[in-house]
């Protein structure tokens, strides 16, 4: 027996056997090659509309979890791989996510790190206050009135208006905003006054400048008349009547500001509470009141700023949602009687 052929003997197998393992394996690869990239490119079907909320601070397993149980990707598994491969699996932006149609697993992911997260819009019309604006984010659902309001008091947002403001009111710019479920109170008030400043520009407060208006006083009377108004063509007309009252010296005597003053205002304005000095009292007090009352609109912005070429110096509501204009009080007497008294 030659020697030489006992020794090469096992060396043959074990090449033989590595060589067979080594094909198994390549062709494991290959197929699992195949059906992985079938998997990552093969859309997967929804069963209904799912809205899924992804929390802050969830791990990729737990996301990849939540899909699989709602029917957005049928093997966690490997979308675990898919996101490991990637390098993605810290960069998954929380919020509210919509899934209605049929995507791939290389496109949610996508989504997910895009952040591709339902919007939802809130609108805030002309003329309401800071306090109504938190009730109605509240009721929109965004979250609690109180921790807008709450917000609202930082000295931070403050400290980017007039000099010595104490309050928002009047720079809240009347808009519909664009929001996601993870905005946050504060996010959305700095939006609203980033809008403010877009809007009143360089041009507007020229205007103002020339009627001896700076941006605070500017704000105060377009608040007044925002609330006095019924519609945007008679701003200008409600604007020179107090324009007019203050060049004259004459309170402005502003049912609306009187109003804003009285905390738990009932809905009916007394005499006496015409009669009580307050800091927004325009019968007791000369002059603009001691702040906005509202957060007015462009139009009304534009109308204090730019009044009518008129004399008036009055205004009566006619119930119809305009009003009567006078330049005298006899005038002004009459309209009264004619469209408050009846007579």
């Amino acid at each position: 027996m030659n020697p030489h052929t006992d020794k090469s003997a096992p060396h043959g197998r074990r090449h033989r056997l590595t060589v067979v393992l080594s094909a198994v394996l390549l062709l494991f690869l290959i197929l699992f090659g195949l059906q992985f990239h079938h998997f990552r490119t093969t859309p997967v079907s929804p069963p209904q509309t799912v809205d899924l909320h992804i929390a802050a601070g969830s791990s990729f397993s737990q996301i990849c979890r939540q899909l699989a149980d709602n029917g957005v990707i049928d093997h966690p598994i490997l979308f675990r791989l898919l996101g490991r491969l990637t390098g993605v699996t810290a960069k998954l932006r929380a919020g509210d996510y919509r899934f209605s149609t049929p995507a791939t697993p290389d496109e949610i992911l996508q989504r997910l790190v895009a952040g591709d997260v339902r919007h939802f819009r809130f609108t805030v019309p002309e003329g309401l206050t800071l306090a109504e604006i938190a009730v109605r984010y509240q009721q929109a659902g965004f979250g609690r009135a109180e921790n807008l309001l709450r917000a609202a008091a930082d000295p931070k947002l403050l400290k980017q208006l007039d000099p010595g403001v104490s309050s928002l009111e009047g720079y809240l710019f009347p808009e519909t905003y664009t929001l996601e479920t993870t905005t946050t109170p504060r996010q959305l008030l700095q939006a609203m006054i980033d809008q403010f400043k877009r809007r009143v520009g360089s041009g507007l407060l020229a205007a103002a400048a020339r009627r001896g208006l700076d941006r605070r006083k500017l704000v105060i009377l377009a608040s007044i008349v925002q609330k006095e108004a019924g519609n945007d063509a008679e701003m200008p007309l409600i604007a020179a009547v107090f324009h007019n009252r203050l060049r004259r010296r004459i309170p402005l005597q502003a049912d609306p500001t009187v109003i804003y003053g009285i905390s738990n205002f009932d809905g009916n304005l007394t005499r006496r509470d015409l009669e009580t000095p307050t800091a927004y009292n325009t019968y007791t007090r000369a002059g603009l009141p001691a702040g906005p009352i509202a957060n007015p609109g462009m139009a009304a912005l534009e109308a204090a700023a730019n009044p009518a070429a008129v004399d008036y110096l009055y205004f009566v509501a006619r119930g119809d949602g305009t009003h009567e204009f006078s330049r005298t009080l006899a005038e002004h007497n009459r309209a009264v009687r004619k469209y408050q008294l009846g007579r």
